[in-house]
């Protein structure tokens, strides 16, 4: 099982550069593990990309729906007060932004404090930053 940043499942959802990427991270391991918010934070994605004409009112209605699919195949963190607690030492020791650092808590979470072997994909490079420093693997997006 991995963790999975809401910036590399959107392109699990929708085609974009990163897309062929993320397949191939699912393929290696389909196991998804992920924060509560997240699908939160993948309707703002949509929604900007309909904001910048990149997706149409119907492929984000389908995105939508692949969303929730994929959610209900996850495991989701849920533990709000414990992410919470994490986010705030996280902010202290790394340049992340909020909604960052209560993702990279939520992995915390999920790893038991034992970040070390378990891997964590995000395509944000201040967050896989402060991944690896918790102790985190992680798999850089490389474009071809």
């Amino acid at each position: 099982m991995r963790f999975w940043d809401s910036s590399a499942l959107v392109p699990l959802i929708v085609s974009q550069a990163g897309s062929s990427r993320c397949d191939r991270w699912l393929e290696d391991d389909a196991a998804v593990a992920i924060w509560t918010l997240t699908a939160v934070e993948i309707s703002s994605a949509l929604q900007r990309l309909l904001r910048e004409d990149i997706l149409d009112e119907t492929e984000v209605e389908d995105a939508e729906v692949r969303t929730s699919e994929l959610i209900q195949t996850c495991h989701v963190i849920v533990d709000v007060e414990q992410v919470k607690a994490q986010a705030q030492r996280l902010l202290r020791l790394h340049a992340l932004r909020a909604g960052d650092a209560l993702q990279l808590g939520a992995a915390l979470e999920w790893s038991g404090g034992r970040p070390g072997g378990r891997v964590f994909h995000t395509f944000d490079a201040r967050l896989e930053s402060a991944a690896k420093r918790e102790g985190f693997a992680t798999a850089p997006y490389t474009p071809k």
